[in-house]
């Protein structure tokens, strides 16, 4: 399964803000970075980036990339803001969006995304809702796009500076994503197993080791002499 996590925006796009001064995409590519963390320990799991630290990425650029990669899911990650961005409002809570067509699969996934947010986070439901966002419009497969909280109140906004809170998103943000496909834990390979050897004896006559070795045989168990030089 390939996704593309979108954190939206970038450092230097104009108003988007915190009151305070904070750039939203601080918080977006911070999550989005600890989903890609957690998502690398799931099986047949690829993760891509849209953005860039180095630049705003267009969205038409992050749409077409995700369409060329050919993606299997489109996750946008974004903090909300009410009014007119330089006071503080009483707006606050979660809200994942979907293209206003309401694909089902976005549906049922922006659905699990919402609830475990609103649980692992516990700030008010906003529930989902729809809209015609370029991303989710443009993209040629699942997508969804989370709001994790208003730059515009005071207090997610704190919450949104805090490391704790942006790891408490991203996993709460993956476990819907969990749920929703059924993704699951990689197992380790055989030949990134721990093997541990037992030895059982060390002889000065090569006639004892061949008797030991023959009877751990009889019993079952697997047996080879090694020869070392004694200094």
């Amino acid at each position: 399964m390939k996704i593309m996590i979108d954190a939206g925006h970038g450092y230097e796009t104009p108003g988007k803000r915190t009151v305070d001064g904070m750039r939203e995409y601080e918080f977006n590519r911070a999550v989005a970075e600890e989903m890609r963390k957690l998502l690398t320990a799931y099986d047949r799991v690829t993760v891509l980036f849209s953005h860039s630290d180095n630049r705003d990425v267009p969205l038409s650029e992050r749409t077409a990339k995700a369409n060329r990669e050919n993606v299997n899911l489109f996750v946008s990650i974004h903090a909300n803001a009410h009014g007119n961005g330089r006071e503080w409002t009483s707006a606050a809570g979660i809200e994942t969006y979907v293209y206003s067509s309401k694909p089902k699969a976005a549906y049922q996934l922006a659905k699990n995304v919402q609830a475990s947010l609103v649980k692992h986070t516990s700030l008010k439901d906003r529930g989902v809702k729809t809209a015609n966002f370029h991303v989710l419009k443009e993209t040629n497969m699942t997508a969804i796009l989370v709001e994790c909280g208003f730059m515009t109140n005071k207090i997610e906004a704190s919450l949104l500076r805090s490391a704790a809170y942006r790891l408490t998103c991203a996993r709460a943000i993956v476990a819907g994503i969990i749920t929703t496909y059924n993704l699951k834990k990689k197992t380790k390979k055989a030949s990134e197993k721990v093997l541990y050897k037992v030895q059982t004896g060390a002889f000065a006559e090569k006639e004892n080791a061949l008797r030991l070795a023959d009877e751990l045989k009889q019993k079952g168990y697997d047996a080879i002499i090694v020869s070392s030089k004694s200094s």
